[in-house]
C-alpha cells in the first residue's frame, strides 16, 4: 500500500501581466493561487529527514519568481506554467493548480482555472 504526503499552498496571492487588453498588458493584476502536490510518503520521509521530504518553500520561491517576472496572455499558459512548476520534482505522482484571477468579470469574484498533472505508471522515481 502506497501512502502518499500532500502539500498544500493555500491562497498565494501575487500581481503579474495577465490579458490581452492594452489595460492589462500595462498594469499588473492580482492573483491567487492554490496549489497541491502528492508524493510518496515513505518511512524515511516520515522520520523527519530533510533530505527524504519536497522543500514547499523551494516551490514556492520557484511559482513566485515565475508568476513575478512573467507576462502572460492567458489565464491558461500561466496555470500551466505554473503546474510544471509543481510537477518537476521527480517524486511528484500528482499536482493541481488553481489561479483565480479577481474582478475579471464585472459580476463576479473572480475567474479560475485548474489543471492538474498525474505521473504515469512506472514515472515516479
Amino acid at each position: 500500500m502506497s501512502n502518499s504526503a500532500i502539500i498544500t499552498i493555500t491562497n498565494l496571492r501575487l500581481r503579474t501581466f495577465i490579458g490581452f487588453n492594452e489595460e492589462e498588458k500595462s498594469k499588473q493584476q492580482d492573483i491567487v493561487i492554490n496549489v497541491e502536490v502528492h508524493y510518496p510518503a515513505n518511512k524515511m520521509c516520515l522520520n523527519d529527514s530533510v533530505d527524504n521530504a519536497l522543500n514547499y518553500k523551494t516551490i514556492c520561491k520557484k511559482i513566485i519568481s515565475l508568476v513575478e517576472n512573467g507576462r502572460f496572455l492567458l489565464l491558461e499558459k500561466l496555470t500551466s506554467d505554473v503546474l510544471a512548476v509543481c510537477a518537476d520534482h521527480p517524486w511528484v505522482n500528482f499536482a493541481k493548480v488553481t489561479i483565480d484571477k479577481p474582478h475579471a468579470l464585472r459580476f463576479a469574484d473572480s475567474v479560475s482555472l485548474t489543471l492538474c498533472y498525474r505521473a504515469e505508471p512506472g514515472e515516479i522515481s
